[in-house]
Formats: structure tokens, sequence, C-alpha cells
């Protein structure tokens, strides 16, 4: 089983202020996308990465890489951020062989373990399309007309995300069927192409990292596997 991640790390992080994309701050003393690169290497080491970066911070991280320790600085090849995430997505699967599985990975998560991208990569095994959730805890409202609401049933529902893993092939057709449509994710790019999307348990700790109180809470929760 060949397998690829695609970890996207595409974004301005305009959301976290002061200049610097999250994707390359300091978490625990390493870059918050090195953490993404490790976990899937714990997992596999011959798994290959391919970082999507934006063009422009591309210098930076190269900068950044190179001052961690040799044993630390994994080999992957870069594809450049797109104007959107789906764009970005086909940069970076432009670098993935076709004969193979790929995982596609939000590189603001930085909690993923080995354990949830190996139930990830089991799943596909079987499956065009495999990908992490876990359960609604919050009560939910269905707004309506954007004036209204209603309660709905929370136990319907669950919170996805990533690493959203697939056969590279039918990945890459279904981006091709999809042309220049925005989805919110790639499983809905492959349920748009009529595949079938498979579930597989997420983790509660494998947050996504939007604004300084993430980064906060990621810190505790390094700390707490430290």
């Amino acid at each position: 089983m060949r397998k690829y991640a695609v970890i996207v790390a595409g974004g301005s992080g305009s959301r976290m202020g002061g200049g610097i994309p999250k994707q390359f701050r300091s978490l625990c003393g390493r870059p918050v996308l090195w953490w993404s690169m490790k976990a899937f290497k714990e997992e596999d080491p011959d798994t290959r990465l391919v970082l999507v970066l934006p063009e422009e911070f591309i210098s930076l991280w190269k900068d950044f890489y190179s001052t961690l320790p040799e044993s630390e600085r994994y080999e992957y090849e870069i594809a450049k951020g797109g104007k959107t995430r789906g764009e970005s997505v086909k940069n970076g699967l432009s670098l993935v062989e076709e004969d193979t599985y790929v995982a596609i990975h939000d590189g603001a998560r930085p909690l993923v373990s080995p354990a949830t991208i190996s139930s990830g990569w089991e799943k596909v095994k079987e499956e065009a399309a495999a990908i992490p959730v876990v359960s609604v805890t919050d009560s939910l409202r269905f707004l309506v007309n954007n004036t209204d609401s209603e309660s709905v049933n929370r136990d319907s529902y669950v919170a996805v995300q990533t690493p959203q893993m697939f056969k590279t092939s039918l990945l890459k057709n279904a981006y091709d069927i999809a042309g220049d449509r925005v989805f919110t994710d790639d499983a809905a790019v492959m349920e748009n192409a009529g595949h079938k999307v498979s579930l597989y348990p997420g983790s509660y700790d494998n947050i996504k990292i939007t604004n300084p109180k993430d980064m906060a809470i990621a810190t505790l929760l390094m700390g707490k596997d430290a």
C-alpha cells in the first residue's frame, strides 16, 4: 500500500494576526506544520509527504525547517497554494502518483495522532473515501431563512475532521468532474462524483487552530501527551 500525505497549509492565517501564517508559528518549540509531518512519519516512515504552501512563504518555511535537528527533517515535496482550498489540493495531488492512496490533511491540525491516521488507512483499503468524525456535543439549531430557527437532533450529526483518505485516482477524477465548483472539503468532491464516503473515528484532541486561543489549547494538549 503506497501512501501519500498531502498536508494543506496554503492559507495566510489572517485570523491569527501578527503577519506570520499559523502553520509556521512555534508550538512547543516546533512549527505547527511540522507536528503533522511527524505524525504521518511515525505512523509509517514510508509515507511520502507533500506540503502545499503559500508561494510567498515558501522561503520562510525552508529557513525554519533548516534550523531543526537533522533527525527531525523529514523529506517532502512542495506544491504552491492556490486561490482556493480546492485549487491547493489539486496542486498537491499533481505530485502524487496515480496507483496510490492519499491523505488530505489540514496543516492547522497539529495534534492528529498516528493512531487516527492508521485507522484511516485501514478504512480506505476497502472504500473509495474515508473521513474521521466525532460526535457533536453541543445542542444544534437549524436556521430558517436566517431569521427563525428550530431544534434538531444532534445524534443525527457528526463533526468532520482530517485526514481524509482516498484512492488517489478516484480523488483526482472527482476533482476533474468538479471543475471550478467550490466544495467545503474533499469528501464533498467525492460525493459529487458519485462515490460513497465512509466514516472512521476521529479525536476530540484533533483540533484545528484558527486563532490565538486555539494555540493555547494545543499547547496544553501537547503537554498532556508529553
